[in-house]
């Protein structure tokens, strides 16, 4: 009996250790076990031009409405939970809130075919080289971050959780 505890304690460890320590899709300095976030509420958000998987030039200042953006990555089962979720919500279909979805060392075949999956309707952004995910955190995804319409941080979340997505309240 002793034997099985242990063995379903080490697999809930390892089931909720999430993405976050991935070792296939992780780095050396991604195996840190402490979560930083680098922006907090009220701060202005550190990137505010992407170009997104078709090309195109995003630039958060040219819109006033609420901006949802999510660092995933399409191999990452919390990710996959969450934009099931994100799709499923009424947020989604919103016309005041505009949805950028960041994948964390992806590049365009892969998001390009993670939004066909998932039926996808908003803007999608390569981050190759973590050069935009690494403005906002150390480790964790999904990640999601709230702005308002002058684009200042108004929550971050990690979306390991079960249903992150109703936790999502400007």
């Amino acid at each position: 009996m002793r034997s099985l505890t242990l063995i379903l304690a080490s697999l809930l460890i390892l089931t909720t250790a999430g993405c976050a320590n991935n070792t296939e899709h992780s780095t050396t300095a991604q195996k840190e076990t402490t979560y930083l976030t680098y922006v907090k509420t009220g701060d202005k958000v550190p990137v505010t031009q992407f170009v997104d998987i078709q090309g195109n030039s995003i630039d958060l200042s040219q819109s006033r409405n609420n901006k949802l953006i999510i660092l995933f990555a399409t191999w990452c089962h919390d990710s996959q939970r969450t934009i099931k979720h994100l799709t499923a919500s009424d947020i989604y279909l919103s016309p005041n809130i505009d949805i950028i979805g960041v994948g964390r060392e992806e590049n365009n075949p892969a998001l390009e075919k993670f939004a066909a999956e998932y039926e996808l309707n908003f803007t999608l952004v390569a981050d190759t080289d973590r050069s935009i995910y690494n403005q906002f955190a150390n480790i964790g995804i999904p990640r999601l971050i709230l702005l308002d319409a002058d684009n200042n941080v108004v929550k971050t979340l990690i979306g390991e959780s079960e249903n992150a997505i109703t936790e999502v309240v400007w």
